[in-house]
Order: C-alpha cells, then structure tokens, then sequence
C-alpha cells in the first residue's frame, strides 16, 4: 500500500497518519514528507479482509479521526502501488491493481506516470517514439539503458514490466520536532518577538507531551529581512518536555543572537533528539514552585485537549494569538 496525504500537511498530523498505519500493519516505511508505504501481506490475514476494504478503512479513519483524506495506491510491487496512488483523482481514494492486471494497466499509462521515471527521463524517450509505458515495456532492457543510462535504463524497463523487488523497509520520521510562526510584517519590537518565542515554547512543549517524547536539545531558527537566518543548538541539561525548560533554553538561544536593529519575518524553534518520555529519569525535586507548575501545566494540557490547543496559555501571548 502506498499513501499519499495532501500537500504541506503538517509534520504533527503525518505523523499521526503513519500511527494510523501502524495500527494496521507493523511494517511501515515514512516516505516523508507526506507519503507512506505499508507491507499488507500479514496485515491482511491478520485482519481477515482484502486490500481494498483496508483501504478504505484507513481513508475513513483519516478523515474521522485527523480531518485528513488520503490517496491510496495498493498493488504486488511498490511501483506499481506508488503509481497507482498518483492515478487517484484528490482529495482521496483507493485504486487496488491485481497482479493479474498490471500489465494491462500500466500500458496505456503516460510516461511520466510510471513512479521514478522523471520528466528528463520522459523527454527522452518520447524523442525516440516511447510514448507509453506499454512501448517502454516492449523496448529491449538493452536499448532502453543506450537511452537513459546502465542502471536508469535498467530499473525503468523492469518497472514498466511491473518488476519491482524492493521490500518495505520499516522507517519511521526523524526524531525531531518543529513549530514556526511567521510575523505578518518585519518586525523590529523585541516584546512581540519574545512574545512569539513564548508561544513557539508551548506549542513545542504541548506537543512534545502529547507524543510522549522529549526533546534532548534545541534548535532556534531566525529568518530575517532579505532572505538571511541565524541558527543555533543546543542541549537540554536532561531531556525534558516542560515548558518551564524548553523557555530557558529557548530564551538563551534567544539571547546569543543578539538581535539589535534586525527585522525578523520568522522564527522557528525545534526540538532535537526526541527520546520517549518513559525513557527519562523522574528527579526528585525540593522546588515547591516548580512542582507546582508542572501541576499546572498537566491541568492546560487537560483544558488543551477538551477546548483545543488556544484555549488555554501564557497571558504574554494572548494578543499575539488574537492577532494571528
């Protein structure tokens, strides 16, 4: 099976469709930034069903679930799956192609169809009378290696033939994590500016949470005026995903910019190293106050998950929000 989510889908809400897949299969391969592949073979006996009817189901819980439609291509090799998903019309579907119907299918297909034949490599051959995925087929490897080079030659007349004998590879996203926000005009006015950073912290912090990860260092990321960015690392003491953390470091990062009279059109801030928040030592702690704001912040993210991500924040950055 090979997914095709929209385009500039969130990272946050890939990687919940790649938890969707995995849900249905243990063998999944990240595709970023917005495809997937899925090995069915097991996942089909183990759910006792065909590929289609687990398409579909996977379409209707993208959309229940995370508001997202999917394309789904499912055939015997990843090529022919990886095109079959580029044939289905948007928003979403599924396009299931038997094995006993490949050849028949991707005959009449457009080069540029076939999934890894590029437009360069299309443009060749239609100078010498390959129209069609059928006439690529027919053409001997040989010739079609004199045109497009030994191994492009090679892997685009095998996969015309629908041979294809790449596995799926179990791949899962980097372990990263990146929110932004974008002024809508260069802005000079260090409150605003600290203001959106704030915000960046806990939008980053809630989702870190809400993964179950935590971040092992930072990654701040100035944009400014003209095209030119600042970008610095560096590590978390231990791995956290509380807000009160991530702030510091983010307002150290900050600091060692030392912006005077620059214009900043965005800031993106990222979370580096991601480790599972089990994985972390629970440190006793004397801090009253902080333990008192860790309370806190598990009450928010209980407000957050019931009222949604804005409901509940810093008062600092209320009007940046209002005015977002």
């Amino acid at each position: 099976m090979h997914v095709r989510c929209p385009d500039r889908l969130p990272e946050e809400r890939y990687r919940r469709v790649l938890e969707l897949l995995a849900g249905m299969s243990p063998t999944v391969q990240a595709l970023p930034p917005t495809c997937a592949l899925v090995e069915l073979r097991g996942a089909l006996r183990y759910h006792g069903t065909d590929a289609a009817h687990l398409g579909e189901v996977l379409r209707v819980r993208s959309i229940s679930r995370l508001g997202v439609d999917v394309r789904v291509g499912i055939g015997p090799t990843i090529t022919v799956a990886a095109t079959a998903s580029g044939r289905v019309p948007g928003p979403g579907g599924v396009l299931v192609v038997p094995s006993e119907r490949v050849t028949g299918w991707l005959g009449p297909l457009p080069l540029e169809a076939l999934h890894g034949i590029g437009p360069q490599q299309a443009a060749v051959l239609r100078d010498y009378g390959i129209h069609n995925v059928g006439l690529l087929a027919a053409v001997s490897p040989a010739t079609v290696q004199r045109l497009l080079g030994r191994k492009a030659g090679r892997l685009a007349a095998d996969r015309a033939r629908g041979i294809d004998p790449r596995p799926v590879v179990p791949r899962a996203l980097p372990a990263s994590a990146r929110v932004r926000h974008r002024f809508p005009q260069h802005t000079l006015d260090g409150a605003t500016v600290r203001a959106a950073l704030l915000d960046l912290v806990v939008q980053l912090g809630h989702l870190l949470r809400r993964r179950g990860q935590a971040a092992q260092a930072l990654t701040l990321t100035l944009k400014f005026a003209g095209g030119t960015r600042w970008d610095r690392t560096r590590r978390l003491t231990e791995p956290s995903a509380h807000d009160d953390d991530l702030r510091v470091l983010a307002y150290r990062l900050m600091d060692a910019a030392g912006l005077q009279r620059a214009r900043l059109t965005a800031i993106v801030l990222k979370g580096e190293d991601l480790v599972a928040s089990d994985e972390v030592a629970q440190q006793i702690s004397l801090d009253s106050a902080r333990e008192s704001r860790l309370v806190a912040e598990e009450t928010m993210d209980r407000i957050r998950a019931k009222f949604g991500a804005d409901a509940v924040g810093p008062a600092a950055i209320a009007p940046l929000r209002r005015a977002s």
